[in-house]
């Protein structure tokens, strides 16, 4: 998993080098957070967006959000947001214990099969896709991101 996110950071700076007519524009989406307001991906626009999806249940999952917490708090004020887009069967409950348990600070929204099929159906998580400023998709990696390989792609994307 490693390599294909080092493949990712190369391709993060071509594409940051203006290499658009390839980029992927990133579906865009209008899900509910557990605080009651909608969050649509289009109003991020010029900002870089890491779309991270998972679940409680997840221990891949659960054990990255420390680092993406860690990163939203250093990066937040410079241009990055971070939506995590829970994909629980049992909806809100679960959720926002483990928000509120684990001091998430991001926004986070539920995920329906219509936003996991428009990103490419997804069928393992985590999955975490990275949105530049122009809101085009430069890179995701299915697998647990290591805090260095989500830092060094968001720096290269704040750029």
């Amino acid at each position: 998993m490693k390599t294909k996110f080092v493949i990712l950071v190369a391709l993060v700076t071509f594409f940051s080098a203006g290499a658009e007519a390839q980029a992927v524009k990133a579906p865009n989406f209008q899900l509910p957070g557990g605080d009651g307001r909608m969050y649509e991906l289009s109003s991020y626009q010029g900002k870089v967006v890491v779309i991270n999806f998972w679940a409680t249940w997840c221990p891949p999952c659960r054990a990255e959000i420390p680092d993406f917490i860690q990163i939203y708090n250093l990066y937040k004020d410079k241009g990055l947001e971070i939506i995590g887009i829970a994909l629980d069967d049992e909806g809100w409950r679960p959720v926002k214990q483990f928000i509120a348990k684990n001091g998430i600070n991001y926004p986070v929204v539920l995920g329906t099969p219509e936003v996991q099929k428009a990103y490419g159906g997804i069928q393992s998580i985590p999955t975490t896709f990275l949105v530049d400023k122009r809101g085009n998709i430069v890179g995701y990696k299915v697998g647990k991101l290591s805090r260095e390989e989500l830092e060094q792609a968001v720096i290269t994307l704040l750029r």
